[in-house]
């Protein structure tokens, strides 16, 4: 994000739980869900940067992985605007988008969603205006047959 058009400094911390193991997924789709959610943080928290213009704000994002009640959790938290009551129910729908212009075509949130759910797990969404957002994704524990 500090190479692109409109570069952003962000803080990034980590809290990744080494106990989980292995969990079944695929790879190469399963990394655009990261990647797709990491870069929405980014764009979240670069407006609210903008928005901000010189105020003290200093973007961080948090990964945190760890393990509940047989499931793999995987959070991935900013501390950018938050999102709204009304948007946050569009924001999974095909097609929905809030940047501006060809910015975003609507449809990475809700492919994030479909491959989560391919994976048989989950995302939710947690969010404060103001103080930012966490998307959760919740994915089975490693199965052993019998």
């Amino acid at each position: 994000m500090r190479a692109s058009k409109d570069p952003i400094n962000v803080d990034l911390e980590y809290d990744l739980d080494e106990d989980i193991g292995k969990v079944p997924l695929i790879a190469e789709d399963f990394s655009r869900v990261i990647v797709n959610l990491c870069n929405n943080a980014f764009d979240a928290m670069r407006d609210k940067v903008t928005s901000m213009e010189g105020q003290e704000y200093k973007p961080k994002l948090q990964i945190r992985t760890f393990k509940k009640d047989q499931a793999n959790f995987i959070e991935i938290t900013d501390n950018g605007p938050g999102i709204s009551d009304e948007i946050k129910d569009k924001i999974l729908q095909p097609f929905y988008t809030t940047k501006k212009g060809k910015e975003g075509t609507g449809l990475g949130l809700s492919i994030t969603n479909d491959i989560i759910k391919a994976h048989g797990g989950k995302l939710s969404i947690n969010t404060t205006i103001e103080k930012g957002s966490t998307f959760s994704i919740i994915l089975p524990g490693e199965t052993h047959n019998v």
